[in-house]
């Protein structure tokens, strides 16, 4: 089996990984000249962590970022503290992996050394200018014709793919929120000698800010010596462009009632990008034939509850499993000449397909809709509902040791302890007995 990923995003490397461990021969056609990521931290909540545990790259994550030891949420204008989370071994605990930070690109770039170790085949400058779902086949600018077995849309947002299979119908929604995010030099911070800043920079932990219509988010990467700030904020702005240089004057203006301790964090900012958050409706199909849509391609979130890039590498992940499981029962079958199957490979390609769509919709579903939920929530105006968040925020937890709510920790284990291997190699199995095998004559 062949498979065709576009895009070379984190979720189509987990793709292509997931893919070549199965024994499948993949190959990542990516439009960008040359391998490159979004210079910014990310979280792997466990739900991520666990999905890297099995593509057997974990340990070179760990080794390249942090375990989470705190959540702290404070108030946005005095910085008062609301809650803070221990996380640490309880997450371990919990859910089996740690909670991480780390540099986008140092993710970025574990993934790829590991596909380019297990021999995916890449193709820089790749311009996709057709998808042919029946064969299928990508067709690139210059007239090049890439053909496989499968083709996998992992494009991103503004997917080609995913325009190309269902023509152009759908438009992207805005939001009306925007991400200014930097990453900068320890050093810069340290320069200001303020014993609260100080005390920040030496925490292995996530804190947020919240506030009306406004959140942050700060923490170290790369062993503390950057940190990583992200400010989101009404989108007022506009831009024709989804991502640009941010005004770094613009954003400092936009926090200036906040915090003192915030307000000297964003002074030593010295250049910020700016992104408009956009969603899609809810898609009426993710695969046609034997091409398929993962990621921000299909399910695109507002960045409130770390799960954008973790749904990206569980969709990448299950179709790997699948497609394995797949090429498997036909490498069985072909050693058994007394079992045939009631379809043709492509077409049970295509019924795979359509199982992994049937998994995965009501869980990337639900983490959007989570999503959602959270901007809700950390943008509360002040006022009595903003009381009624803050009181129940201070008894809230991630795992259950730490939530006096029940409810909090009920509802992360549903997402950050789903395991969603397992459940696509049972409905697999269940998917498998009324296709194959059968008994000839």
């Amino acid at each position: 089996m062949k498979v065709i990923i576009v895009g070379a995003g984190l979720g189509g490397l987990a793709c292509a990984i997931a893919c070549c461990r199965e024994g499948i021969d993949v190959v990542v056609l990516e439009k960008s000249p040359e391998a490159q990521e979004a210079g910014a931290g990310i979280q792997i909540p466990p739900n991520g962590g666990r999905i890297m545990r099995e593509l057997g790259v974990f340990s070179k994550l760990l080794e390249k970022g942090a375990k989470v030891q705190e959540v702290e949420f404070r108030r946005y204008d005095d910085g008062h503290s609301l809650r803070i989370m221990p996380f640490g071994d309880d997450i371990t605990h919990e859910f089996g992996v740690p909670w991480l930070i780390i540099h986008r690109a140092d993710y970025h770039q574990v993934l790829l050394e590991e596909a380019i170790r297990l021999g995916v085949k890449f193709q820089w400058g790749a311009t996709v200018e057709n998808v042919l779902t029946d064969g299928p086949e990508v067709i690139l600018a210059g007239g090049e014709r890439v053909s496989g077995d499968v083709v996998i849309g992992a494009d991103g947002i503004g997917s080609t793919v995913r325009n190309i299979l269902l023509g152009d119908t759908v438009s992207l929604i805005e939001t009306g929120d925007l991400a200014y995010r930097a990453v900068f030099k320890r050093e810069q911070l340290e320069a200001l000698n303020d014993d609260k800043v100080t005390e920040l920079c030496q925490r292995v932990g996530v804190t947020s800010w919240l506030g009306p219509d406004k959140h942050t988010i700060f923490y170290p990467v790369r062993d503390g010596e950057e940190l990583n700030l992200v400010l989101l904020r009404p989108d007022t702005f506009n831009q024709a462009s989804h991502r640009e240089k941010g005004d770094i004057y613009e954003m400092r203006e936009s926090y200036a009632d906040w915090d003192e301790t915030l307000r000297k964090i964003i002074s030593c900012v010295p250049s910020v990008d700016k992104w408009k958050l956009s969603n899609l409706p809810e898609l009426p199909l993710w695969s046609k034939g034997a091409v398929a849509l993962l990621g921000d391609a299909c399910h695109p979130t507002l960045p409130y509850q770390a799960q954008g890039a973790a749904m990206a590498v569980e969709d990448g992940a299950l179709i790997g499993k699948l497609l394995g499981l797949l090429q498997a029962r036909f490498t069985k079958l072909e050693k058994d000449p007394s079992l045939s199957t009631n379809e043709s490979t492509q077409n049970n390609i295509v019924s795979v397909l359509e199982l992994y769509e049937h998994i995965r919709k009501k869980r990337t579903s639900r983490s959007v809709q989570g999503a959602i939920m959270n901007r809700k929530l950390f943008h509360m105006q002040d006022g009595l509902l903003r009381r009624i968040r803050d009181f129940l925020v201070r008894y809230a937890g991630v795992t259950r040791k730490s939530d006096w709510t029940w409810l909090s920790s009920f509802r992360q284990r549903q997402t950050l302890g789903h395991d969603v291997l397992e459940e696509s190699t049972k409905l697999f199995e269940v998917w498998a007995a009324t296709h194959l095998p059968v008994k000839s004559g």
